[in-house]
């Protein structure tokens, strides 16, 4: 499982955003509301647990960044542990040991109360909205209330991958922070330092990420074995079953996903040329076929927009057949 943002401390995607936010804050001139926007995986929420502990106290340590903490803070023990009581966190529930599709409305309606109190330890009460696309309409409108009544030493954080779906009166009520997509060859670095892949490993971990450093190391970090082993046992073991299909396939949403699709893709077509290549024959023929026709479909479904899911079911289906044929 990949680190949470609320107990992430080094990884900084963009000192520009941190300075901006500081020089607000020590001009006196902090806004109440920031929109954090981005693709998923580019920093957003470790910004906004970031910014959040200098809001809420935490010493400064400047070797961790413009907005730095170390771990061992009080506040920043606090706010790991969930504990601090002047920080409202909204995301998507568990519920039923599954994550609802959605913040609800219920959970958005925590804000009102929350802010209503005077901080008990801070100077400021702090609010983190992750991400701000997953409020439903309702849920939307509560927070505009919010936004349009200012509360008085507060700052909401919104995280959001997609801008544009959220309310023109919720976006026109924030400062906009931009995260930009990290350059490939700052990925490799990055992953090679953190994660101790090789060389190789870390480019390609980069090339797939999609500007995304936190879907790099999530590709990085044992996930591009696993998608490998996978990708195996579809292509020599027996067909995949449905309901698999489908889980997998769930997990294509967002940057992050659209990095999975590519990993998982890159990773089947190989395992079917390597079944080409120790193939002889007519049987090395059809799968050198196959090999031919899945190679185009990453590209294919980018250019026409298509379906990831969709994609991967149909190269499933490809696959089966050329076993069948065997």
């Amino acid at each position: 499982m990949s680190e949470h943002p609320r107990d992430r401390f080094d990884l900084i995607a963009d000192t520009q955003a941190e300075e901006a936010f500081l020089d607000a804050l020590n001009r006196g001139r902090l806004h109440h509301a920031w929109l954090l926007c981005g693709v998923e995986g580019s920093g957003k929420a470790s910004f906004a647990y970031r910014a959040a502990r200098r809001l809420l106290g935490a010493a400064p340590d400047p070797s961790r960044g413009p907005l730095g903490a170390a771990p061992h803070d009080p506040v920043s023990r606090l706010v790991s542990a969930q504990a601090h009581p002047d920080l409202l966190v909204l995301e998507r529930a568990v519920e039923g040991g599954k994550l609802k599709r959605a913040i609800s409305v219920d959970q958005a309606r925590d804000l009102p109360e929350f802010f209503a109190k005077s901080p008990s330890q801070a100077r400021s009460r702090v609010a983190i909205i992750d991400a701000a696309d997953d409020l439903n309409v309702n849920a939307a409108n509560a927070l505009l209330k919010i936004l349009e009544e200012p509360p008085e030493n507060g700052v909401l954080f919104l995280v959001t991958h997609a801008p544009g779906r959220l309310l023109a009166t919720i976006r026109s009520r924030c400062r906009r922070l931009t995260f930009p997509i990290w350059p490939e060859a700052r990925l490799a670095e990055l992953v090679e330092r953190r994660t101790g892949v090789s060389r190789d490993e870390a480019v390609a971990a980069a090339s797939m990420a999609g500007g995304s450093p936190g879907a790099a190391l999530d590709l990085a970090s044992g996930a591009m074995t696993e998608v490998d082993r996978l990708a195996r046992a579809w292509v020599e073991g027996p067909d995949v079953d449905r309901a698999e299909q489908l889980a997998i396939a769930d997990g294509f949403r967002g940057a992050e996903g659209q990095a999975r699709f590519e990993a998982l893709m890159d990773r089947v077509i190989a395992a079917v040329k390597r079944r080409a290549v120790e193939s002889e024959g007519r049987e090395g023929a059809r799968w050198a076929e196959l090999w031919g026709r899945l190679s185009e479909l990453p590209d294919r479904a980018a250019g026409l927009n298509l379906d990831k899911g969709d994609v991967l079911a149909g190269a499933l289906a490809d696959i089966a057949r050329t076993k069948a044929a065997a």
